[in-house]
């Protein structure tokens, strides 16, 4: 199917066809109706790789994460998703499964492909993979933190602001022995920058984490539950238990009240991201809000206002994450 087929369907030159399809140029709103419709019905698509060849760029939006199974990121693409929507950009998606050297390769095939902006996860990157970043003369955000200095813009929350505010939390509710579960702190730096907030804020009000323990799998209920069984075994004196996602203390909490434990009372739990999927829990385990579908649409509206101006770098956006004590943190 060509542009001349949809032309002589519609009974207009394939000039003006073009200049419909590409919404560019002054074209009568009944001609436009008259070649959309053409094309429709034809099943018409366009070659945008012949009109990349002419503008170094596709309408695509790289965006690398990751993970797709961590449900965090499902809500970011949401954000950029609706972001871009009434644009002509699309996004593409890249996982990277927290690996430098997979983020690499996913990073040189997209750019291959010359995208119009970037949108990739984390500010920690190999030095090819920032070389990569920094060369590619389009507009990149890095999401989800700001811990850190960009390469051009950055939107996301502070991940040591995060982990000290739930650690002032807990202090000021009054708990002293506390736990901490997570992954391996050296695959997430994000959880790392969190972890390292929380024990500097503990430290600061004179208590230390009393145990802990770390995982390299999928963030689970199950694993949540054979972890806090576990340390619970070990430390039954623990007041608190801190995990790094809520996937896994949603787990630790479903065996907490099959076990009677009084939550609150006697021991609290808080996990991390509020996740939506578990407000459905009868209980509510606190967490804070890591605002995710408003850091996708931030970063796609930073990639379309630089694609529409002559502006610079752009700047670190920070966000404020909120904590919800739900129903397993006694408030001060």
């Amino acid at each position: 199917m060509t542009l001349r087929d949809v032309s002589e369907a519609s009974g207009v030159s394939e000039m003006t066809v073009s200049r419909v399809l590409r919404n560019r140029g002054d074209v009568s709103a009944a001609t436009r109706e008259k070649v959309l419709i053409a094309a429709k019905q034809l099943g018409y698509v366009p070659n945008k790789i012949a009109g990349a060849l002419a503008s170094q760029r596709v309408n695509l939006v790289a965006v690398i994460i990751p993970s797709l199974g961590n449900l965090v990121f499902p809500e970011v693409m949401t954000g950029i998703s609706r972001a871009l929507e009434e644009s002509e950009l699309q996004p593409v998606v890249g996982v990277t499964d927290y690996q430098p050297d997979k983020e690499e390769k996913v990073l040189y095939e997209m750019l291959s492909w010359r995208p119009s902006g970037v949108i990739i996860a984390g500010l920690e990157h190999s030095d090819a993979a920032r070389a990569m970043l920094a060369g590619a003369g389009i507009p990149v955000v890095e999401i989800m933190d700001t811990d850190g200095a960009p390469i051009d813009a950055a939107v996301g929350i502070s991940h040591r602001r995060a982990g000290r505010e739930m650690a002032q939390a807990i202090l000021s509710a009054g708990y002293r022995r506390i736990g901490f579960m997570g992954t391996k702190l050296g695959l997430d730096h994000r959880a790392r920058k969190r972890f390292e907030g929380f024990t500097a804020a503990l430290a600061k009000g004179g208590v230390e984490i009393e145990d802990q323990e770390f995982y390299t799998d999928g963030s689970a209920l199950a694993k949540g539950r054979e972890m806090t069984q576990a340390m619970m075994t070990r430390s039954p004196d623990l007041d608190f238990l801190y995990y790094s996602n809520d996937m896994i203390g949603a787990g630790g909490l479903l065996w907490m009240k099959e076990q009677g434990f009084d939550v609150p009372g006697t021991i609290g739990l808080a996990g991390f991201n509020d996740v939506k999927l578990l407000s459905g829990l009868p209980v509510k385990l606190a967490t804070m809000d890591s605002c995710r579908e408003e850091i996708g649409r931030r970063a796609a509206e930073i990639i379309l206002s630089r694609l529409t101006s002559e502006a610079g770098p752009g700047d670190t956006v920070e966000l404020s994450p909120r904590i919800n004590p739900g129903d397993t943190l006694r408030m001060a």
